[in-house]
């Protein structure tokens, strides 16, 4: 079908699974309910239920919250590409990439999937082998966390800034008594709050250099083709336009910081954004909730039911007219 619109799409990352997603459009005519239907087969587990049934901390799990949420972005991509709803450029938020690199042609989605399950596999194993910890600090520019990890780092071990999600949160990441001993720290160099959050490693940090350098190889095993829109990149903050390119981003991606706010930066500022939409794709609303204050003259759309995507045709063609 030839685009009747295109528009910017963002995809979420891990955090954003909940139990119930992706059920109403399992059973969808079309390409959707199709490639969830192919999801179990293709991993060899049973994910689907675990998707729409549970429990929440399986759900939770490194390795099955990534593929989890990947397979239901790219179920709604195929949903809208059907209605004629294609992306004028594309980003996403950690695993999210993955799911971007499917909906930009540069990934078939069931080559995402299997590397999201790998990559979650090494990850969480890696939070085993070397336990790590995460914390959100809100209300403090991201110069000044960075400055507070290196004084923490040098005293009590790895501490790195691993996602710039906003103006308003940095989440760091490193060895369980860096992160601990930060918290008080980034407190008293004047941060609103500090959250540790339920994660099963020290994602975007060095402490998952040797998961890195196993998934780098196993990355090189999966077809990757240029991307038809651009990408932008997490490691960069830079759009990327060929194969090469966004391997290389792929490898770096797990020990390197997920450069968010600027990214969001760059698609607010133009980046295909006419009409002002830009549209979450996936389950949940969280980047959506990032950047509705920073943007206020882009209007965020979050399509991960079957009802947002029915109603995306007649909001675009409401805003082209």
């Amino acid at each position: 079908m030839t685009a009747r619109f295109r528009v910017p799409m963002i995809f979420p990352g891990q955090a954003s699974q909940a139990v119930g997603m992706a059920a109403d459009l399992v059973e969808r005519p079309g390409a959707a309910g199709d490639f969830l239907r192919s999801v179990d087969d293709c991993l060899g587990i049973p994910l689907l239920k675990l998707m729409t049934e549970g429990p929440l901390e399986k759900l939770t799990e490194t390795h099955h919250a990534q593929p989890a949420i990947l397979a239901h972005s790219v179920a709604v991509v195929l949903a809208l590409r059907e209605l004629g709803i294609e992306p004028s450029l594309v980003a996403g938020h950690s695993i999210g990439e993955y799911s971007a690199a499917a909906a930009a042609g540069a990934l078939a989605p069931l080559d995402a999937l299997r590397a999201v399950r790998r990559r979650g596999e090494l990850m969480f194993a890696a939070g085993t082998e070397v336990p790590g910890a995460m914390a959100a600090v809100l209300g403090l520019p991201a110069d000044k966390v960075a400055a507070v990890c290196r004084e923490v780092a040098a005293a009590h071990g790895v501490v790195v800034p691993a996602n710039h999600n906003s103006d308003a949160q940095v989440v760091i990441s490193g060895e369980v008594a860096a992160v601990a001993a930060a918290g008080p720290a980034l407190t008293a160099a004047g941060a609103k709050r500090v959250i540790p959050l339920n994660v099963s490693g020290a994602f975007h940090s060095p402490l998952l250099e040797g998961a890195a350098a196993t998934f780098g190889a196993y990355l090189a095993t999966v077809p990757l083709a240029d991307p038809a829109v651009p990408l932008i990149a997490n490691v960069s903050a830079q759009p990327v336009t060929t194969a090469a390119a966004l391997a290389d981003g792929l490898g770096r991606q797990l020990t390197a910081a997920v450069r968010w706010h600027e990214t969001m930066d760059h698609i607010a500022a133009g980046g295909g954004v006419v009409p002002p939409f830009v549209v979450e794709v996936g389950p949940g609303k969280v980047l959506t909730g990032l950047a509705k204050r920073t943007y206020p003259q882009v209007q965020f759309l979050a399509v991960g039911t079957a009802a947002e995507i029915e109603a995306l045709p007649a909001l675009l063609a409401g805003a082209a007219n």
